[in-house]
């Protein structure tokens, strides 16, 4: 038997005219509608910013935020990171989130986070295998989901502030 063709995993960036593939993404996989500044946080983000194609089918995607920590130095907030259910358990969300953690060695940026909804314990163990810990709870972070609570997951990717 022939061997079958491997399975391909690509990333793109994230730009006006593809933009609205990040939209249905997001309808699809998060129980949020996000609004204009998040399309235009996402987009200005440049490389830290990615759609996952599987087999050049769009199925997940990566949505960062760069902010100005006090101090000096910059920090990358995880806005939203998903792969569509059926796709899930392929490494394409191991390969979004990789690439965000290379941009951010390559950069010297020192730290990322994000936040997870309290339940959502597929997620908060998915990060975890990343080295994300969890620094915070925000109660009623949420308006209109159940629990409305979530955890602030942070890594730091330093060598200095690297905990083992």
């Amino acid at each position: 038997m022939g061997a079958g063709r491997e399975p391909s995993i690509s990333l793109d960036g994230v730009r006006d005219k593809n933009v609205m593939q990040l939209k249905k993404l997001n309808t699809a996989l998060f129980p949020i509608r996000y609004n204009d500044k998040y399309y235009s946080d996402a987009i200005s983000s440049g490389d830290f910013t990615k759609l996952a194609y599987y087999n050049d089918i769009c199925v997940g995607s990566i949505a960062c935020r760069l902010e100005k920590k006090e101090g000096g130095g910059i920090r990358v907030y995880i806005m939203t990171l998903g792969v569509l259910a059926p796709y899930r358990g392929l490494g394409i969300g191991t390969k979004l989130l990789n690439h965000v953690i290379d941009l951010c060695f390559k950069q010297n940026i020192s730290e990322m986070y994000l936040h997870v909804q309290t339940n959502n314990e597929d997620a908060i163990n998915f990060y975890k295998k990343f080295g994300f810990e969890i620094t915070d709870t925000i109660k009623n972070y949420y308006t209109n989901i159940n629990p409305p609570d979530c955890f602030v997951l942070t890594k730091y990717t330093s060598q200095s502030q690297v905990q083992k």
